[in-house]
C-alpha cells in the first residue's frame, strides 16, 4: 500500500512539473496561435531539409530553407508584385524577392515574403491554419480572417484592403500628419522622437515601441518604412515587453493592446506612427493609456 501511495505521488508530481512547463504568465505560452496546435517553432521553421522537412512539396528552389530555416512554401510568391491599400498608385506596391536572390532573413522584403507564405492563403498552401483568429474580437465578437489574399474582394487586388508595407510605406517627421521627431522619410537616418508632443506620448504610452528597439525596416537603403514585424511580434501573441516593462497584448501586436469599451490602448498603438492623430499633437499632454 505504501509503495502504491508513493507511486501515485510520483505521478502527480511529474504531472505538476509537466503542466508548469506548458504554462506562462496568464496560463498560456506566448507563442499563442503560432504554437501551431502543439507543433511549436516547426510550424514556420524546419530544423532539417527546409520545406521538404515540413512535408511540403516544392518546385526547384536553390535556397530552400537556407534563411531562418524557413519551412514554408515560397515558390508561388517569388517575384510577385502586390498593391496595398492607399491611393491606388504604384507607390504602395511591393515586389517580393525573386527565386534565388535572398540574402538575409532580416531583409524587409524577405520578411514580407516569409509572412505571406503562411498568411496569403491563395498562392500558398496554408498547412494547419484555420484561416480565422484564435482570439475572439473584443467588443464586437467573432473572429477576423488571417488569410489576407483569400479575404480580398472578389475580382479585386489581393491586398488593396490591407495596411501598406514596403519601401514606400514610410514613417515621416514634421508636417500636419507626421510625428514630432527628426529623421524619417526616404533617408538613412533613423527616427528620433525628440519634440514636446512625442516626449509626452512616450510617457503616456509607455508600451510604445519607440521606448524599445526601433522596429522600422530598411528596404534597399530606405529606412523608417513599415514591414510586417513593425506592428507584429510573431513570437509573442499575449505579451509585449520593452525597457519600461511588460504589457498584455493580442494578435501579436507590438505594444499594450487591450481593446475595451472605454479604453484607448488600440488608438495609442496606431499613434506610434500616426503621430498627427495623437492627443499630444492636439495639445492634450496628459491623457494616459487605459
Amino acid at each position: 500500500m505504501k509503495k502504491l501511495n508513493l507511486l501515485i505521488l510520483a505521478v502527480l508530481a511529474a504531472t505538476s512539473v509537466a503542466t508548469a512547463q506548458l504554462t506562462y504568465k496568464g496560463g498560456a505560452d506566448v507563442l499563442g496561435a503560432h504554437n501551431g496546435y502543439g507543433r511549436g517553432c516547426v510550424m514556420c521553421h524546419s530544423p532539417h531539409s527546409g520545406t521538404l522537412g515540413n512535408g511540403r512539396t516544392i518546385s526547384y528552389d536553390p535556397q530552400n530553407g537556407m534563411y531562418a530555416l524557413w519551412g514554408q512554401q515560397l515558390g508561388p510568391l517569388y517575384g510577385q508584385t502586390f498593391s496595398f491599400s492607399g491611393d491606388g498608385k504604384s507607390t504602395y506596391s511591393v515586389t517580393l524577392p525573386s527565386r534565388g536572390t535572398l540574402t538575409s532573413a532580416h531583409d524587409a522584403n524577405t520578411v514580407i515574403l516569409f509572412c505571406l507564405s503562411c498568411h496569403d492563403g491563395v498562392l500558398t498552401n496554408v498547412g494547419m491554419m484555420q484561416g480565422q483568429t484564435v482570439e475572439t474580437l473584443p467588443i464586437v465578437g467573432g473572429t477576423a480572417p488571417t488569410l489576407l489574399a483569400k479575404a480580398a474582394p472578389s475580382g479585386g487586388n489581393a491586398y488593396n484592403n490591407d495596411h501598406p508595407v514596403g519601401g514606400y510605406a514610410l514613417v515621416s517627421c514634421g508636417g500636419t500628419y507626421d510625428w514630432d521627431c527628426t529623421g524619417g522619410g526616404n533617408t538613412t537616418t533613423p527616427i528620433t522622437m525628440n519634440g514636446t508632443a512625442s516626449s509626452a506620448f512616450l510617457i503616456n504610452y509607455p508600451a510604445s515601441f519607440w521606448n524599445g528597439s526601433n522596429p522600422l525596416a530598411s528596404f534597399s537603403g530606405t529606412v523608417n518604412a513599415v514591414t510586417c514585424t513593425t506592428c507584429h511580434d510573431q513570437h509573442s501573441m499575449t505579451l509585449y515587453s520593452n525597457k519600461t516593462g511588460s504589457y498584455s497584448t493580442m494578435f501579436f501586436i507590438r505594444g499594450y493592446y487591450n481593446p475595451n469599451a472605454n479604453g484607448n490602448s488600440v488608438a495609442q498603438f496606431c499613434r506610434n506612427c500616426h503621430g498627427g492623430e495623437s492627443n499630444e499633437s492636439h495639445g492634450l499632454m496628459n491623457v494616459p493609456t487605459i
